[in-house]
């Protein structure tokens, strides 16, 4: 067993709600050493974050929640590397609409702890984007996966079904910035920021509503 590393793909397609379609690039996080690997949201192109993944056993695959740009290829992507999906439970509604006739392997609830290359990996409930909404914490790597709750400059989006501002707000607060302000925030779409950055922008964001 080597080190803990964490690596990123980056696939692009499309995102789809509320009868609206919009192109997307998602970042795929794969946490693990030499033998083992955690993958967090398998996003659009299964054979890409396989070849990422060469000979490694994939322990978990991680949804940060359900929204079809980050599950739609998961099904496939769990055939293809032989490995359980699990989803946050109160986004279930969301894997029906993709998947009607499969289910996860099993769910993520807050709290919840995955082992990889020696290190524990902690989810953590954060509602607001969608209602399951989860990020996964790396305490010993000082490293947040955020999936689309917090990004660089601000929350995840609240204009669309089964989201909500004030609750990714009170999320936020809660639950992400009062970890350690050095965290670095691995994020579900775009670059990574930090705890300590966004942390100073609460109220900036409060004030404009988004």
């Amino acid at each position: 067993m080597g080190d803990i590393r964490i690596e990123h793909v980056v696939t692009s397609g499309t995102f789809s709600l509320d009868g609206g379609t919009w192109e997307v690039e998602n970042n795929v996080w794969l946490i693990g050493d030499d033998d083992d690997v955690v993958i967090i949201d398998p996003a659009h192109d299964p054979a890409t974050i396989a070849e990422a993944i060469g000979q490694r056993e994939v322990t978990a695959i991680l949804l940060t929640h359900g929204h079809d740009d980050h599950i739609r290829a998961v099904d496939e992507f769990r055939q293809l590397v032989d490995a359980p999906v699990f989803l946050p439970p109160a986004d279930r509604m969301l894997w029906n609409e993709v998947f009607p006739e499969t289910s996860p392997d099993g769910y993520v609830n807050d709290g919840d702890v995955f082992e990889i290359a020696g290190e524990s990996l902690h989810a953590i409930h954060t509602p607001g984007h969608s209602p399951g909404s989860t990020c996964y914490y790396l305490p010993e790597e000082r490293t947040l996966f955020s999936g689309d709750t917090l990004f660089n400059g601000g929350p995840g989006a609240t204009g669309r079904s089964y989201s909500d501002f004030p609750t990714i707000i009170e999320s936020i607060r809660g639950h992400l910035l009062t970890l350690p302000p050095e965290v670095v925030v691995l994020t579900g779409h775009g670059e990574a920021t930090s705890i300590g950055a966004e942390a100073s922008q609460l109220d900036e964001w409060i004030a404009r509503g988004h």
